[in-house]
């Protein structure tokens, strides 16, 4: 341990010697060395910094994730031809179930060092990473230390899941006391307030995770390169399926490869009519349920082996979950379909519009922010300010009340990327045509009709193929992020965009 911890220590040490075992100051004194000693001052392990290694360990672990599979091995490069500089501290943004958490353990498996990882979801406490001053009853460090001394070695890759569910109250902000941590001109001087001495932090790797971005406090995001995972396509999920779900289904129920057999029809099925998310986490848990009615069958002397087709389906998961509803919805006019972002990944989202005699108040309901109440407003005013050109009559919004509704109404919604749906709506409500079943849309719009880029969009898309969507009209502004967007998602898709909202109605209103 550094010298003047050593001299603090021993100073502790000589007022334990002169007190009485009987003392409540002894209690006190002892834990605080055994914290002392336990800590890993200069234990640390030895970096295996094998770039082709890493290479080999991420392609095992992981399908796909090339970008972020090549920023992790420039990140280790760097690391390998410069030991003692500061390393970027990595953020991992991602819908649950993408592999955020997996791809910390690979790099910790990678480097070969331990791996750390603590939930920051709905901590509101500052002293749970700086932890208590000793003068409190039951003091302990915080929750940096407490690990560090688990895993006992300076060194591990330490990943701070849930970044973005951070709380705050009137006991501090958490987010702040992470500020010093995360900040490798400081870390090297950490102090927790129940130690009361400098800890070296700088050669920890800290790799944080979060869904959103937004909700990280901007001082925090700032000390972080954020490192995006998008969502699975049908094709990388079935691969993922068969390479990595389903062998480790079968281990973990007590079934070989002999006993049981999912046709790729089968798992695609699963994918589409069973689940609806980004990552792969429910469909691990769908073929999990699987494995476990053909290992009941086997362990009743029932069957030796199974091949499971699409129509075994419903008879081991029950009726099917998911069902595209985009046709039926859309069947009338002042429904349009958006495409929305959420933390789970890309959503479709129906906008429905209904008009009924008034003074020509808006309501908006449907559990939406802020956000989304200014963008229907935006497009209400668009809309009454060219209803000549629409061909609406100007004296009917006088005489009528509007109202906006986004299903479903118990989900939180917000966003200004609907606006263009909602536009939409309200003009296939008022001129009395359906807005065509196979296009959906998303972007923001401006009073004087622009329309704005969007983000998410790989997400938003991966939503418009699965649920049966033939046209998606994107922001113009857009065009130049189709690029990250995989071929597989685009295939018998067909992309317009537009910059102004009078170009939308040329491709979403039924002619």
């Amino acid at each position: 341990m550094p010298k003047k911890v050593e001299e603090e220590t021993f100073k502790e040490f000589d007022r334990l010697s002169k007190l009485s075992p009987m003392s409540p100051d002894y209690g006190v004194i002892r834990t605080y060395l055994d914290w002392i000693c336990e800590l890993p001052w200069n234990i640390s392990t030895i970096d295996l910094l094998d770039i082709k290694k890493a290479q080999k360990i991420l392609e095992t672990d992981h399908y796909g994730l090339e970008k972020i599979k090549k920023r992790i091995l420039e990140f280790l490069a760097v690391r390998k031809l410069n030991p003692t500089g500061k390393s970027p501290i990595l953020c991992f943004i991602g819908p649950p179930g993408v592999g955020k958490t997996s791809l910390g353990k690979s790099i910790a498996r990678a480097m070969d060092r331990k791996f750390v990882r603590i939930s920051l979801g709905g901590i509101r406490d500052e002293a749970d990473i700086r932890g208590h001053r000793r003068t409190y009853i039951g003091a302990l460090p915080g929750r940096i230390l407490q690990e560090l001394r688990k895993c006992g070695s300076k060194n591990p890759v330490f990943m701070l899941d849930e970044m973005d569910k951070i709380g705050i109250d009137f006991r501090g902000d958490p987010a702040s006391a992470l500020l010093e941590v995360l900040d490798p001109e400081q870390n090297n001087t950490f102090t927790d307030h129940y130690l009361d001495q400098p800890f070296d932090l700088s050669s920890v790797m800290f790799i944080g995770t979060a869904n959103y971005a937004e909700p990280i406090p901007p001082a925090l995001m700032d000390r972080m390169e954020l490192i995006e995972l998008p969502g699975y396509t049908e094709t990388e999920k079935l691969n993922i399926a068969k390479k990595y779900l389903i062998p480790r289904q079968l281990k973990e129920n007590g079934l070989n490869k002999d006993d049981l057999k999912i046709e790729d029809e089968t798992v695609t099925e699963i994918i589409r009519r069973y689940t609806f998310e980004a990552g792969v986490r429910n469909l691990e848990r769908t073929i999990a349920s699987v494995c476990r009615a053909v290992a009941t069958e086997i362990a009743k002397g029932n069957k030796k082996a199974a091949v499971i087709i699409k129509k075994d389906l419903q008879k081991i998961l029950g009726p099917i979950k998911h069902e595209s509803e985009v046709a039926m919805r859309t069947a009338v006019p002042g429904v349009a379909t958006g495409l929305a972002y959420t933390p789970f990944g890309g959503e479709i989202l129906f906008v429905e519009s209904a008009s009924m005699p008034g003074k020509g108040d808006l309501i908006l309901t449907g559990q939406i922010g802020e956000v989304m109440k200014e963008s229907a407003q935006a497009a209400f005013s668009i809309t009454k300010g060219s209803s000549k050109k629409l061909g609406i009559i100007p004296t009917i919004f006088s005489k009528h009340d509007y109202h906006i509704h986004v299903p479903a109404g118990a989900v939180p919604k917000d966003g200004p990327s609907a606006g263009v749906a909602m536009f939409t709506s309200l003009v296939s409500l008022l001129t009395n045509k359906p807005v065509r079943a196979d296009v959906a849309m998303t972007g923001e719009i401006t009073l004087k009709g622009h329309v704005l880029p969007i983000g998410g969009l790989k997400e938003k898309i991966l939503a418009a193929k699965q649920g049966g969507i033939k046209m998606v009209i994107l922001p113009q502004r857009n065009k130049k992020d189709m690029v990250d967007v995989p071929a597989e998602a685009k295939k018998g898709m067909k992309f317009v965009y537009v910059s102004k909202t009078d170009d939308i109605l040329k491709y979403a209103i039924q002619k």
